[in-house]
């Protein structure tokens, strides 16, 4: 008899391959302000073409590092420390950068530097998700960034904020919660299959 983990596992396998079919546009850049990036693109099983991977920022940060993101993409990564922080945290001139699944400012350096190279700038994609202190301004101020392709995750339906793609599930929370958590035990998928972001990627190879 098969455990919950393993029937869970198999559902989400069946996903993925079916989304890596579909998928057309295969060598973009994902910049995000948390995990979320890093676990659709390990779903489907694409090149880290950026270094917003195993970390997050603090939404306003965020839109500040998109916004600037060629000056911030030069700046030297330096390290603070910060109570109560076991894991490194970076930053880039006045923004800061969570590590959190890095184990040593060494690890972490040399990843954000070797992503940093690959970002495609013509082939771009941002995500933000409405957590981690969100306020309305950030939302405002994501959606006026000059960035075709990007989306931000609500908790709740926002139709002043063009970008915003609310996610079912947390209207009774303060903000989104874990969109890479399953949304049952009973079909595979995740909170942020809710939006279709194969479809998004395509719509840059749709453009050509």
């Amino acid at each position: 008899m098969l455990f919950y983990s393993e029937i869970i596992n198999i559902l989400r396998k069946r996903i993925n391959m079916k989304n890596s079919k579909r998928l057309k546009n295969k060598d973009f850049s994902l910049l995000a302000s948390n995990c979320n990036g890093a676990f659709i693109l390990h779903d489907l099983n694409l090149k880290f073409n950026s270094p917003t991977v195993n970390l997050f920022m603090y939404p306003s940060d965020f839109v500040k590092y998109i916004k600037n993101l060629e000056y911030y993409s030069k700046c030297d990564l330096k390290f603070i420390k910060k109570e109560d922080t076991a894991y490194p945290v970076g930053k880039l001139d006045d923004i800061e950068i969570h590590f959190m699944h890095y184990k040593d400012e060494n690890e972490a350096e040399r990843k954000w530097k070797e992503r940093t190279d690959r970002i495609d700038f013509d082939n771009m994609f941002v995500m933000m998700t409405d957590r981690d202190g969100c306020s309305l301004e950030d939302l405002k101020e994501f959606d006026k960034l000059p960035y075709k392709n990007k989306v931000v995750f609500t908790h709740k339906e926002y139709s002043e904020i063009k970008s915003s793609v609310y996610i079912k599930g947390f209207e009774n929370e303060k903000n989104v919660g874990n969109l890479y958590s399953y949304k049952n035990r009973f079909t595979g998928y995740k909170y942020y299959d809710d939006f279709d972001y194969v479809e998004w990627f395509n719509s840059r190879t749709a453009e050509k």
